[in-house]
């Protein structure tokens, strides 16, 4: 075999490693009925914060955060976060939270497990739109 074939080769193997590497990495969305059947696993699910069930008291504990999710499906769980509330958590349209089911609680105990997705302020809204486009257009 010629030099050039197995520099080929060896490339091509390395070509192979990185992206295998890279797929241990990628991260896949769960039902909060799926997060349930893998407790102890580690998980990422996107669901809607139950503002009435958010309980944080700064002064007794302001590392211990609950609340309950629900799921696009309507499946709900009790969530447990051991650091401080995110801020305008109660205004967010989705959360997506990283953590595992232990004891039918979804704990997740590191500080970036839950990310807050806040509604955009550019919602389209085609009236507002339509009155832009007259007025511009005059």
């Amino acid at each position: 075999m010629k030099k050039m074939h197995v520099v080929l080769l060896v490339g091509i193997a390395a070509a192979v490693a990185i992206l295998l590497g890279f797929m241990g990495n990628v991260t896949t969305y769960e039902t909060i009925s799926s997060a349930k059947n893998k407790p102890g696993k580690v998980v990422t699910v996107i669901a809607k914060l139950d503002t009435a069930t958010l309980y944080y008291d700064p002064v007794k504990n302001p590392n211990y955060l609950t609340f309950e999710a629900v799921d696009t499906l309507g499946d709900r769980m009790k969530v447990a976060y051991y650091y401080e509330k995110p801020y305008d958590m109660e205004k967010s349209e989705r959360v997506v939270l990283k953590g595992k089911m232990e004891n039918n609680i979804f704990e997740i105990k590191k500080k970036d497990g839950i990310l807050v997705k806040c509604p955009s302020k550019y919602k389209d809204d085609m009236n507002e739109a339509k009155k832009n486009l007259d007025v511009t257009s005059n």
